[in-house]
Order: C-alpha cells, then structure tokens, then sequence
C-alpha cells in the first residue's frame, strides 16, 4: 500500500486505534498544528513524527487509521464561501451509515456519529454551525467526498518523509456539488450572538490544551 514500510512503533501506534472512536480521542489528544513556520500538509507519518496536526493532515491520518483496520481511507471536502475556509474529515461507515472523524481547533465541525444515511445528509449536520466568527455569516458552500486516498499510494502518501501538497490540491480541482442555490445563499439568516460566543472557544492554543 505504501513505498516506505511502517515502524513497528507507528504500527503499534496504529493498531491500537481500532475504532472510528478511538481515532477521534487520538486527534483531540494531538495539539493543534498552527503551523507556525508557514503552511503544512504533514503525511501521516509526520504527524506522528511532529506530534500535531490541523484539519487536513487529521483527516488524512484518520483515513490511514480506519485503512488498517479494514475500512476504506476516504475523506470528504466541505468548501466555504470565498471569505471563510474549507474544512476536511474522513468518512466511515457502520451498519449502512456514515460517520465523520474531524481535527478541529473549535467547538464546532467536530465527530460526527454514524447515523447518517447519505453523504449530503452527513454534509447538512455541519451547515448551521460552519459560519465566520467576525459577523455569523453562514458559509458552507459545497462538498466533495467519498474521496478514496488510495489513489495516491504510488506516491506513498501515508508513509511518506515529504509533505503531501498533491493531496489537497487534488481536493480543490475535482468536481464539487453545491448545497445552496443562489436565492437561498441570499436569504440565509446569520448565527445567533450565543452562537458566535460558543465559538469563540478553542482545544488549543500555544500547544497547550485549554479545554479539557
């Protein structure tokens, strides 16, 4: 599946991460990469080589974590308005559902149950929550997803020592399925001022965890 072979210390690592729970409690332990030398896109190896990461690396991470324990490394793209950011979780399935796992730094777009019996219906659950902390705008957009990461196994991305642009990249150029139409994006009423305090909270801040 890979170029590089896992250690044996990565894959005990791995294997002790046996559920989509399990996996989620791993990234809510990991600090939050504030990327504090300029941007990242950290493999799963190098997350946890550095010992933290941001919505984009957990993701891939957790797609890696379900792969070893059966389940297909897919993640899904949720794209913003031209003013606020995307957001990337991986997806699992139990019992015909579908589950989101999610590294967050915020109280909200976070795990998400397998409860959901379709993709867009998974996408909706983060539609009144993904807003801008300046004003409340609400600003998801479009998603992409189920992505199958098993597509960049030539280029080893799990295992590999460089960072992997590719991926994202690929995320911002394949097709995307709007969720709003324009009469709507333009009726959309803004999060409530308790809404807006709820998010202001944050898991980490410096590295250090804040909530607990």
């Amino acid at each position: 599946m890979s170029l590089t072979p896992w250690t044996p210390t990565e894959l005990r690592i791995l294997r002790r991460l046996n559920s989509p729970r399990r996996i989620q409690d791993f990234l809510n332990e990991l600090p939050q990469n504030h990327e504090p030398d300029g941007d990242t896109c950290f493999s799963p190896r190098l997350v946890l080589r550095y010992g933290r990461a941001h919505c984009m690396e957990g993701a891939m991470f957790a797609a890696t974590a379900l792969r070893q324990h059966g389940q297909r490394p897919l993640v899904l793209d949720l794209t913003a308005s031209f003013d606020d950011q995307d957001h990337v979780v991986a997806l699992f399935r139990e019992h015909n559902a579908w589950g989101a796992i999610s590294k967050t730094n915020h109280s909200v777009l976070r795990f998400r149950e397998p409860v959901y019996r379709t993709i867009r219906e998974l996408v909706m659950s983060y539609f009144h929550e993904y807003f801008l902390q300046s004003n409340g705008k609400k600003t998801l957009r479009s998603f992409a997803g189920p992505i199958d990461l098993s597509r960049f196994d030539k280029q080893g991305w799990m295992t590999s020592k460089e960072e992997v642009w590719y991926i994202p990249e690929h995320l911002c150029e394949i097709l995307h399925t709007q969720i709003l139409s324009p009469t709507q994006i333009r009726r959309l009423r803004k999060a409530d001022p308790i809404e807006l305090l709820a998010g202001n909270h944050t898991e980490w801040k410096s590295g250090v965890r804040v909530v607990e």
